[in-house]
């Protein structure tokens, strides 16, 4: 990722915090400066007229220095979290375009961690490493013409100084950090993800006693990020002895030269104070870029990561100029379609099927026979490699994924419950849905009556993944968000997963009584109990297989 692209959305802004950053740590400089000429004055007993202005300069540079570090931390932070709004903006676009088909390269875990930890990498580039960098330039150069002034020797003697502290200490250090910092990321990745996994799926490692093994998983991803850690705090330990050593060389410097300038009658003893002083507030800022070149590194592995997610190829592109969604009955037509999730790996091949308006259609096969890549198909998740799928004689891909899945809402056997309550878990599927509306899709899916019971009603919490209710109660659950949008097709895909025979045949029941008018998609392994749908098309193991229409009973 380009950092001057990270960095656009804020440029004036950058700007004025680096001209307040330079503005403060000038005022710093001055004060030292002109402090250490006042007191060396003054000890000389000359009349208080003489040291009025210096007196003044002092106050003056006090009072803006922290007025101006104020606004250069108030405009600077602005100007990052602004920076960052656009980011996390760009990123969750482009998540939601890649989803669910574009994330299956990514861990959920180590994702987190780049929408979160990466995220917050960008603020360090600007307000630790961007203005630092420009403010100790600015100061540094303004410092060594003064001191230059004075006195050659101290002015070149400063210059070589900084030019250790803020170039040659850095360049080591963001090399030594670079490679720390590029295992740094990906291990914190990992232990994200071996953590969430324990937390995720404890009741089965217990259950096949396999907790020891992802307790020595965490274990070896902690240690590696531990010794991470550890050589990249070496290399900042080294860079601050480096540091601390060159400022009390170059104050030696200056001091002797100053002594043998002050001898020869060269140099005044008030501006002898002032050669030698000046370079300790320049000092204290140029200090701080050893630091700023280390969360470069940081910042930089983390942009590297951030880039991955933006660059990761999309697998259903935007739509140019869409057409308007077909006014028409809602038929959808797969004509000779092959698909899969990955390159080279073909799910469905040479598919054919048609839903007409208001129909009701199961899909059976077995696992892996491509029953949810025909779903996906359907609500624009995928697109085909070959084939075509139509709403009404329109190529899915001429119109806008948003306006298709308005039309064909897609319940997945996994439909995720959020962890809030019923009532918004139902307002997922609309949001400006009543009260009695809810109640209503509650009814159809046969779920009123046991939310009555609820002391809170509507108002009680699922939990997390719906873990409050039982498996039947999670999918009605879900049912009634789908039959809460305006949809005209809903995709059922494997509604009665994990229920015994007599729940599953009640739900299936209710799925297809709710739905009313609507065309149903029923998408299961079960072969029993889809007497009430008007056709079966069967898939079997070898995704080439053809539609078979099966009357109802």
């Amino acid at each position: 990722m380009n950092v001057l692209a990270v960095l656009r959305p804020a440029a004036g802004r950058l700007l004025l915090a680096v001209l307040a950053g330079a503005g403060a740590a000038g005022a710093a400089v001055g004060l030292m400066a002109t402090s250490a000429w006042l007191i060396s004055r003054a000890a000389l007993h000359p009349p208080v007229l003489h040291l009025m202005v210096a007196i003044v300069t002092v106050r003056a540079f006090g009072i803006s220095r922290g007025v101006l570090r104020y606004l250069e931390r108030l405009i600077g932070h602005d100007a990052a979290f602004r920076i960052l709004g656009a980011l996390r903006v760009r990123l969750y676009s482009r998540l939601e375009r890649l989803a669910p088909a574009g994330l299956a390269d990514f861990r959920r875990a180590d994702l987190v961690q780049r929408l979160v930890t990466d995220v917050d990498a960008v603020l360090d580039l600007v307000t630790r490493v961007l203005l630092p960098y420009a403010v100790a330039t600015v100061v540094g150069l303004g410092a060594v013409l003064l001191v230059g002034s004075m006195l050659p020797v101290a002015g070149i003697t400063l210059a070589v100084a900084l030019l250790v502290v803020a170039v040659g200490v850095p360049v080591v250090q963001s090399r030594a950090a670079r490679r720390a910092d590029g295992r740094l990321a990906p291990l914190r990745g990992e232990l994200a993800t071996a953590t969430v996994d324990l937390l995720h799926g404890l009741p089965d490692l217990t259950a096949f006693g396999a907790v020891d093994r992802q307790l020595a998983r965490i274990a070896g991803a902690d240690a590696g990020l531990r010794r991470a850690g550890e050589r990249s705090a070496l290399a900042t330990g080294l860079s601050a002895a480096v540091t601390a050593l060159s400022t009390g060389l170059c104050l030696i410097a200056g001091l002797a030269a100053g002594a043998v300038a002050v001898r020869a009658g060269t140099l005044s003893g008030e501006l002898l104070a002032v050669v030698v002083l000046t370079p300790l507030a320049v000092f204290e800022i140029a200090g701080t870029l050893p630091a700023a070149a280390q969360h470069f590194a940081a910042a930089r592995a983390a942009l590297r990561r951030l880039g991955e997610v933006l660059a990761a190829p999309v697998p259903v592109p935007e739509v140019a100029d869409p057409e308007p969604v077909p006014d028409g009955p809602g038929t959808l037509t797969l004509a000779h379609v092959t698909a899969g999730w990955a390159p080279g790996r073909t799910a469905v091949r040479d598919f054919s099927m048609t839903l007409p308006a208001g129909s009701r259609t199961a899909l059976v096969g077995p696992s892996g026979s491509g029953k949810s890549t025909i779903a996906a198909l359907l609500v624009r998740f995928l697109d085909p490699a070959a084939g075509r799928v139509t709403l009404d004689g329109t190529d899915l891909r001429r119109l806008d994924p948003a306006a298709i899945r308005r039309i064909v809402t897609y319940l997945p056997e996994d439909a995720y419950l959020f962890d809030t309550t019923i009532a918004e878990n139902l307002r997922i599927g609309r949001r400006d849905a009543t009260d009695d509306e809810l109640r209503a899709a509650l009814a159809r899916a046969r779920l009123l009556d046991w939310a009555a019971t609820l002391p809170k009603g509507l108002d009680t919490l699922v939990g997390e993944h719906g873990v409050a209710l039982s498996g039947g109660q999670r999918r009605r659950l879900a049912l009634a968000r789908a039959l809460l949008t305006e949809a005209r097709v809903l995709i059922l895909d494997e509604p009665t997963e994990h229920l015994d025979d007599e729940t599953a045949h009640a739900l299936t029941t209710d799925l297809l009584s709710a739905a009313e008018d609507r065309t149903v998609l029923l998408i299961t392994h079960r072969t029993d109990d889809l007497g009430a749908v008007d056709r079966i098309v069967t898939l079997t193991q070898n995704p080439a297989a053809a539609p078979v229409a099966v009357p109802s009973a």
